[in-house]
Order: C-alpha cells, then sequence, then structure tokens
C-alpha cells in the first residue's frame, strides 16, 4: 500500500465515504460533547456520558457497522473495520472506544453471536447491539494471565444450573457494563474443563469492584467478585467445555484487529511531532531543519509505513479464510514494538513540552507502552512464533530432534 500518513480509499467508495464521515464525526460532533463535559483522557467515565455516545453512534452507522445486516450492520471485512478502528486511535478523542462498539459494545459481544441462543441474543446481545446494554469479557485472574489454565474461579453444578466462586481482574468495560461474558472452571469433576457464562453483573453474588487503574490513568477496568453466584443453564454460553475454545478463540482476531488501534495513536504521535518540529524555532530556524531531527522523523514514519503494511496484509489473508494464528503474534508484536520506539523518539523530539503530564504526546507515550504488554507481552509474542517455526520444522524434518518452545 502507497504511504500516507492521512490514509485514503479511493478502490473502495464505501469506506471512503465512511472514513471521511467518522472523521468529521471524531473531530467534530464529539470533540464538542467532549469538551461540553470537560471529559479528559484521565477522566473516570459514567454510563451518563457513554450512552448518549452509543446512540448517535448508532444513529450514523457506526455502531457495529462491522456487522451482517441482519443485525443492522455494514457486513465490512476485517480490513475494512481496520481502516475504522485505525481512524479511532488517530483521532485520540476520549470516548472514541463507544463509537465503533469497542467498549463493551458490538465490537466485544460480536464475536460470540454465533454461540448464543435464541433467549441470549433477545436479553443479552441485541439489546448491546442496540446500545441499551453493555458488556464486559472476564478471563483473566491475579495470577492467571498468559497462563490460562491457572484459572481458579470455579463453577459447581447447582442442580440444572451452577455456582460461581472466584476473582476476574481487568475487566474492560465492567464500570458500566450489565453483564459479563466470563470464563470458569468446572467444578465437580476431575477432567480439566473450562465453560463460558452470561454472568448478570447486578445478580446475588456478584458484586463489581473498582479495578487498578493503568499507568494510561484511564478509568476501564473492573474487578469482578462471585461468591457463590447462581447462573442457570440459559445461561451457559455454547456447551460444557466450550469456555477456553470461546474465550480463546476470539483472541487471534482481537489481538490482529488491535493493532490498527494502535497504529492510529502512533499516526498520531508522528502527526503531532511534524507539526511541533516544524513550528518550533531554534537558533531563528524551526527544529525540522536538523539534520538528526529529520533523521528521527524518517525513521518514525519508515516504521509506521512497514507495522501499517504487514498489519493490512495479515488482516487481507484473514478476509481470505486464511489460518492467521502467527500473523496475528508477529504484527502484534511488531506494532507494539514500533508503536513505542515511535512514541519514544515523539518525546524525545517534543523535550520538556513532551515530558509535561497532560500533554498529548505524553499520554500517547504512556498508552503505547501498555500495548507492549496489553493482549500478550511482546514475549508471548515471541514464544508463539518460535513454537510455529520450530513445530514446521519438525513436521518438515521428522527425524531431527527439535524442542517446541
Amino acid at each position: 500500500m502507497p504511504f500516507t500518513l492521512t490514509p485514503t480509499h479511493p478502490d473502495n467508495p464505501r469506506i471512503q465515504n465512511l472514513t471521511d464521515r467518522l472523521r468529521h464525526y471524531l473531530h467534530g460532533e464529539l470533540a464538542a460533547y467532549e469538551s461540553e463535559l470537560g471529559i479528559q483522557q484521565e477522566s473516570r467515565l459514567t454510563r451518563a456520558m457513554l450512552e448518549p455516545v452509543w446512540r448517535r453512534s448508532r444513529e450514523l452507522g457506526f455502531y457495529g457497522v462491522h456487522l451482517p445486516p441482519e443485525h443492522g450492520g455494514q457486513g465490512l471485512t476485517y480490513t475494512e473495520l481496520a481502516a475504522l478502528k485505525e481512524e479511532v486511535g488517530a483521532s485520540n478523542r476520549v470516548l472514541a472506544t463507544s463509537v465503533l462498539g469497542d467498549m463493551g459494545g458490538p465490537l466485544r459481544a460480536g464475536p460470540i453471536l454465533e454461540h448464543a441462543t435464541p433467549y441470549q441474543l433477545e436479553k443479552y446481545l441485541l439489546p448491546v447491539i442496540r446500545g441499551e446494554r453493555a458488556c464486559c469479557f472476564s478471563l483473566t485472574e491475579e495470577n492467571a494471565g498468559s497462563d490460562v489454565r491457572a484459572l481458579r474461579t470455579t463453577a459447581v453444578p447447582d442442580g440444572d444450573g451452577w455456582r460461581l466462586t472466584g476473582h476476574k481482574v481487568f475487566s474492560s468495560a465492567g464500570p458500566f457494563a450489565d453483564f459479563s461474558v466470563l470464563i470458569a472452571r468446572m467444578g465437580g469433576t476431575e477432567e480439566e474443563s473450562y465453560s463460558a457464562f452470561l454472568v448478570d453483573l447486578d445478580a446475588a453474588g456478584c458484586t463489581v469492584e473498582d479495578g487498578e487503574v493503568p499507568m494510561s490513568g484511564q478509568h476501564m477496568e473492573s474487578d469482578i467478585v462471585l461468591d457463590d453466584c447462581y447462573v442457570g443453564p440459559e445461561q451457559l454460553l455454547g456447551k460444557v467445555g466450550d469456555g477456553l475454545r470461546i474465550g480463546l478463540g476470539r483472541v487471534t482476531v482481537n489481538r490482529l484487529l488491535h493493532c490498527p488501534t494502535i497504529l492510529g495513536q502512533a499516526r498520531r504521535a508522528i502527526e503531532l511531532t511534524l507539526d511541533f518540529a516544524t513550528t518550533r524555532q531554534v537558533n531563528g530556524a524551526p527544529l525540522s531543519q536538523l539534520q538528526s531531527i529529520q533523521h528521527k522523523l524518517a525513521d518514525m514514519a519508515t516504521a509506521y509505513y512497514a507495522a501499517r503494511s504487514m498489519t493490512y496484509d495479515a488482516l487481507t489473508a484473514l478476509d481470505h479464510g486464511a489460518e492467521v494464528r502467527t500473523e496475528a503474534f508477529m504484527c502484534k508484536l511488531f506494532v507494539a514494538e514500533n508503536a513505542f520506539r515511535i512514541a519514544d523518539e515523539a518525546v524525545q523530539i517534543h523535550g520538556k513540552a513532551g515530558l509535561t503530564r497532560g500533554s498529548e504526546i505524553e499520554w500517547l507515550f504512556r498508552r503505547l507502552r501498555m500495548f507492549r504488554v496489553l493482549t500478550g507481552s511482546s514475549e508471548i509474542q515471541k514464544n508463539g512464533i518460535a513454537r510455529t517455526l520450530l513445530s514446521n520444522t519438525a513436521s518438515a524434518h521428522p527425524g531431527r530432534r527439535t524442542s517446541p518452545v
């Protein structure tokens, strides 16, 4: 794809139109709404602040735009959705994650539609798509992050249903969600088995607590504490034992679809840096006239182009039905590491202005540093890549001794 900091889509009129309208909304109406309410990046968001954005975004055709037409969307490909997610990231609007439905909306609920019963669709998922309800996803526990089999939240049989007990952490969108897609270990059996449940967060025995505040300062995480919380058979998502398949089955696509948002934020860092370098005067000339600064800008733009190209290449393969698990590992690793390098150089070029708490560059630096850990650290991505390489080598050379990671 040709290099540009402001992508155009001349070969796809639908996405060009959506992109133009999305930019107009993000930088116009949504920016004005945030200003009116005094919302900053570290503001504690409330349901009352978010619901108008859900409704308005749905009116404009953005909320759930990726869904099939029968659910009110336009059936976007992954590549088309990524183009919109990149614009969301590049806008750096506080409420931008509510526009397409990332934060508790259709983008979070969409992957589980295929597992839902008619009852679950009607009570839980369709209201999310309409912007009437919100959901969170609860898999991680204090000592069970990358090692998901260390989960200790347990579902013990009780008649036709189960009693849940455990403590989930880092449930994004938990502070304003109505229910959680929650993965639990099945009790009462010697076999290791995990299931997924739709848990109402106002149910008896379920408590939503403030989660830890990440270094970005955003208040969007919750702990979900379960103490003998009953869930009925109608709340089982999929079949007993399908929990990890449902929970982890969405991870590859989600890992890949996080990349365009991060690329958008890296793009924003480059744009801010270009503006600063061309307007900041040093010894009577723009900072951008210094060759050392030009080299940094060149490196930032090259890293962005490389990361963006490989991400969209993997997304195109996914659209064509390819298995892209290894490519998703690679993209997440490369995008995370290079987006952070771009942010680091942006701070360096801004100097004192880039170190000031509350400046946009300073916040982007913190946010992009987090992505090297979120959705699997860079080391976890390397493990996945190496495992595939070693496995393929062992298959190609059955007589050779190799030790998969």
